[in-house]
């Protein structure tokens, strides 16, 4: 029987990823200067106002405060009248040393007995329903505002009165076969500068939307393109009016997104968000090391969908458990427990095992904070991070390293494929 599914995204100057970007800025600095940093660190932002929250024990000493300013410039939020502004926002710093108790749960005289940072599920989800093995109504959620921001960012912008602050979401029909068929409805919610009356305002933004935004995302993305058929129902900043946005209009919290930085509500989720910790945190770590499991298992012809859960005991190294979950879709005549026992012989979940393999003790953390943690291009770029006393040093690193498909051929093997 057809049904509808329906996913959402924000911007990277939705409040929450405001924080969430502040807070992977701070990981990128201190483990650009000190690989060996342990850090959870929260960010609270709102009218005027950046609190710095969290736990550290690092040799890197950071000027938090022009860090967490250059991110809120970068998103956009540049003029007085967003009342949050980089240059004029107040930025209080409560950070403080990371407990002992925790450290001695998680640092071994052999690193390959390192710990998990905390207890906790994580999961991992992959598909074929796209190219990138995610969830098409995530995907396309996500890509509709990378591209308004792209619009509002352009120098002659044919959407000038565009301000950082955006939301959207989109509703898929499936078929009987669980086949994505068409969009069903489409909402953007964007922040914008006041116009003269409310009437013409929101007017004038649903027709850009449809006019200039759509045909873009179409173009851009043409194997999507049959799926914005005559028939989407359209629901533009449905409240009529949305100038005041960003951290002025809500406050914004690390971690709140956690569906929105993962799979858009398909599979499922632990609880555990992602920005602001360190490696040694599992939340984060096995999570990104669960989905690297579940697109090389989809991509090698092992199934079609899958769900791959695995959990942790703080300041043990080795999982209390992994599972799996095909959801009928499997290729190989084996059930799904046994197809967990051989993940278990492919990939070695122990904490510093994963921070090996993903290479996830380098400054790869400010690229994920907006736009979705998963199903992101793998690529090599050089970052420059400079210290309160200006020296500066330049990383080439890897970003995305769990979405490769360099498993594929070891999974084959395996499954004899």
């Amino acid at each position: 029987m057809p049904y509808l599914f329906t996913s959402e995204s924000v911007s990277e100057g939705h409040p929450d990823k405001v924080a969430d970007q502040i807070s992977d800025a701070l990981i990128d600095n201190f483990l650009a200067f000190d690989p060996n940093s342990k850090v959870a660190c929260e960010t609270l932002v709102t009218t005027g106002q950046v609190v710095l929250a969290g736990e550290v024990k690092s040799k890197a000493y950071l000027d938090v405060q022009e860090i967490a300013r250059n991110v809120i410039r970068k998103i956009g939020y540049t003029r007085s009248e967003y009342m949050f502004e980089a240059s004029s926002c107040g930025v209080l710093s409560a950070i403080h040393e990371q407990s002992s108790d925790i450290n001695q749960g998680v640092v071994r005289q052999k690193k390959e007995e390192q710990g998990a940072g905390d207890q906790g599920m994580m999961f991992g989800y992959a598909s074929n329903e796209t190219d990138d093995y995610m969830p098409l109504s995530l995907d396309l959620a996500h890509k509709l505002l990378i591209e308004l921001a792209a619009i509002r960012r352009e120098k002659n912008s044919k959407m000038p009165y565009l301000r950082p602050d955006a939301k959207s979401q989109v509703t898929l029909e499936y078929d009987d076969n669980n086949q994505p068929v068409r969009i069903d409805a489409i909402v953007i919610s964007t922040q914008h500068d006041d116009f003269d009356t409310e009437a013409n305002m929101q007017k004038k933004i649903k027709s850009d939307v449809i006019n200039i935004l759509i045909p873009r995302v179409k173009a851009k993305y043409k194997k999507y393109a049959h799926f914005f058929t005559k028939d989407i129902k359209y629901h533009v900043n449905p409240t009529g009016k949305f100038v005041i946005g960003g951290p002025h209009g809500d406050t914004g919290v690390t971690g709140r997104k956690i569906i929105v930085d993962t799979y858009g509500g398909k599979g499922a989720h632990g609880g555990g968000a992602f920005s602001g910790k360190d490696p040694s945190k599992v939340d984060r770590s096995a999570a990104y090391a669960t989905r690297h499991i579940a697109k090389n298992l989809v991509a090698a012809g092992v199934c079609d969908e899958i769900l791959v859960q695995v959990s942790y005991a703080i300041g043990v190294a080795e999982p209390t458990s992994i599972n799996v979950n095909t959801y009928g879709t499997a290729h190989v005549n084996l059930r799904d427990e046994e197809i967990g026992e051989k993940v278990q012989e492919i990939f070695d979940m122990r904490p510093y095992f994963i921070e090996k393999r993903l290479k996830l003790r380098n400054p790869i953390y400010s690229e994920t904070a907006a736009y979705g943690h998963m199903g992101r291009k793998p690529q090599v770029v050089e970052k420059t991070f400079v210290s309160p006393d200006g020296k500066a040093i330049k990383r080439k690193v890897e970003l995305f390293t769990w979405e490769k498909l360099d498993y594929v051929p070891k999974v084959k093997k395996a499954f004899g494929l």
